[in-house]
């Protein structure tokens, strides 16, 4: 199955050769021709270094149903002897694509038979083979579902504040968490906390990266979160007008002859009374 498309293909048989380790050979749990095609997936993997074949592969090769076939498969999954990885098209389940790998080291649990030293050999044969062809075993940090790790993302991309380059940033995201098991959610989580608190702290300059440069390693930035001194503003210098001891002098004795003062002529008056009245207003 390639793309998610399931056809007939054309059986081709691998030069490379087939292993079959005595874990497999005498493990019990295995029905049918389970080992069989177990050989057959090393095989596959010598060539690609993984085995992408479809169910329709293997059922035209051995002569079966696929509904055998996938019987076999799941037999050897349970029983650790092969990894399964299936990428859907995102938001659906619609299958992309399919890769079996093989597990390098056997269980005990496996070895049902008195071929401890048969073992010793196969399995030094065994990981020759998956050495030259996937070079490595897979950490554990490697091993996380593809689905899983799609899920994980979700969970921080909703909050984080730019949602800008997703793509980018699930391809960054996904790379991070498979080199290490201690590259966590939690530890981003952490780490966008005090982002967020340093774009709060600088919300009148900086704005924050865009999802795909974040996540690209930036959220190690070292962030200084010190508090900014706050603006108190400009306040205005106001001045208060004191009114002079002389004017309020000539308004009491206004006030106190009012309407009998023959001195102080209506003109005089009106002038004197608009003046303390400039000046009481500008004095409050």
């Amino acid at each position: 199955m390639i793309g998610g498309t399931d056809m007939t293909e054309t059986v081709e048989r691998p030069n490379y050769y087939a292993i079959i380790p005595a874990s497999v050979r005498y493990d019990n749990n295995l029905p049918g021709k389970a080992s069989l095609l177990y050989g057959e997936i090393t095989a596959l993997c010598n060539q690609k270094g993984y085995c992408w074949a479809s169910d329709s592969y293997f059922a035209n090769l051995y002569g079966v149903s696929k509904q055998t076939i996938q019987n076999w498969l799941k037999a050897l999954e349970i029983n650790n002897h092969i990894v399964r990885e299936v990428i859907y098209e995102e938001g659906t389940q619609k299958i992309l694509h399919r890769y079996i790998k093989i597990l390098v080291y056997p269980t005990q649990n496996n070895l049902h038979t008195p071929t401890q030293n048969n073992l010793g050999v196969n399995n030094t044969s065994i990981n020759t083979t998956v050495n030259n062809t996937s070079n490595k075993k897979h950490s554990a940090a490697n091993a996380t579902p593809l689905v899983q790790l799609e899920k994980d993302f979700e969970e921080i991309w909703q909050v984080y504040p730019n949602k800008k380059g997703k793509g980018q940033a699930f391809n960054h995201y996904k790379a991070w968490r498979k080199k290490s098991v201690d590259h966590t959610n939690e530890y981003l989580f952490n780490k966008l906390d005090r982002y967020k608190q340093y774009i709060k702290l600088n919300s009148n300059w900086y704005h924050p990266l865009n999802g795909a440069t974040w996540f690209n390693g930036r959220f190690d930035d070292e962030l200084d979160l010190t508090p900014k001194p706050q603006n108190r503003g400009y306040q205005k210098n106001t001045r208060k007008e004191i009114i002079p001891q002389w004017a309020k002098d000539q308004k009491a004795q206004y006030d106190s002859n009012h309407g009998t003062n023959n001195h102080i002529s209506d003109d005089d008056r009106k002038r004197l009374a608009d003046r303390l009245a400039k000046l009481e207003s500008k004095g409050g």
